[in-house]
């Protein structure tokens, strides 16, 4: 699952009732929560959505837009260093309005037909608290209720961004972005970077934005297998090691396979006999490198690929161009 609420995704809060000590947007950050002995002009600078006390017995809400279409298995919500400020508890909802733009959305809120996503729940000070959805409908935007006020940290919410059907009558796109659904499943080392980070589309910040293996000690390489949305046909390739410059992959290759049906744990013994989709390419410190069809071994229809680099190091980006492909037009 991947965290559908995260800014990354271009995700953000377009209402809240109140943000008076902490904007926020920050809690839909994927960095750790950190904590700064700072003040700003409304008090403690802290890491995350933060209200004012409340004194009417309300409760204060926040309104998410999520960046894309998602279901939700579940949520992360972290009171990491608010320790005499945290909300007592928080309920989730959710609903699915598209082709509203915020204003609208805002203007006509009381319409919405809101799903519930977790029901009241108690939180504690300076924790992380999972919590199950107990709705798996698709979903637009998720409401957040804090009980009475106070601040979380981060808030993170575990799913699938839902398929475009529109990016069938698309070429050259990235099929490779999280924004269109592709997902890491499995790398056998992220030490230092997770290998998620490759399938980001903006560009890198910074050297902890991509993926990096620790310094391998025996004979090998290091490899990480991602799913597709959908199965697609690749026609170019760019690979990015942007920030890496004394600990970049010496070379990288791919490989690849369309399966119609697999699992998460079985998918990795099978790579081990996928047909190579681009045999062993030398890489440069940071710097974009460009691969055309005439580099791939073939341009057959892909769900999944696995990315070897040899022997370790980081890479910054990954990005497959091509397009998507129904499965009934793969069969005829």
């Amino acid at each position: 699952m991947i965290n559908v609420a995260s800014c990354e995704l271009g995700t953000e809060v377009i209402y809240t009732t109140d943000e008076f000590f902490a904007n926020a947007n920050r809690m839909l950050q994927e960095t750790e929560a950190v904590f700064k002995d700072e003040f700003d002009d409304n008090g403690h600078w802290m890491d995350g959505w933060e209200t004012r006390r409340r004194r009417d017995g309300g409760n204060d809400h926040c309104i998410i837009k999520l960046g894309n279409l998602s279901k939700i298995n579940s949520f992360l919500v972290d009171t990491s260093h608010f320790r005499g400020n945290y909300p007592l508890a928080v309920a989730i909802k959710g609903c699915c309005v598209k082709d509203k733009d915020d204003k609208a959305f805002l203007e006509d809120i009381d319409s919405v037909q809101w799903v519930e996503l977790l029901g009241q729940s108690d939180l504690e000070g300076h924790t992380k608290h999972d919590f199950a959805s107990l709705s798996q409908t698709e979903l637009t935007h998720i409401r957040v209720d804090i009980y009475p006020d106070g601040g979380i940290a981060r808030f993170k919410a575990f799913g699938e961004i839902c398929f475009d059907e529109k990016l069938y009558e698309q070429e050259n796109i990235n099929v490779a972005s999280m924004r269109n659904g592709a997902r890491a499943v499995y790398t056998n080392n992220e030490f230092f970077g997770p290998l998620r980070n490759i399938l980001k589309d903006n560009e890198a910040i910074n050297m902890g934005d991509g993926w990096e293996t620790r310094r391998r000690r025996e004979p090998g390489f290091d490899w990480g297998i991602i799913e597709l949305a959908k199965p697609a046909i690749l026609d170019n390739i760019m690979i990015d090691t942007n920030f890496f410059k004394g600990n970049f992959a010496d070379k990288f290759s791919i490989s690849a396979a369309y399966l119609e049906e697999t699992t998460d744990s079985s998918v990795v013994t099978q790579s081990m006999f996928w047909e190579e989709l681009i045999a062993p390419q030398k890489l440069k410190m940071h710097n974009k490198h460009y691969f055309d069809k005439s580099f791939l071994n073939h341009q057959k229809p892909i769900t999944h690929i696995r990315i070897n680099i040899f022997p370790d190091g980081g890479v910054s980006r990954l990005k497959l161009f091509g397009k998507f492909v129904k499965k009934e037009e793969i069969k005829a």
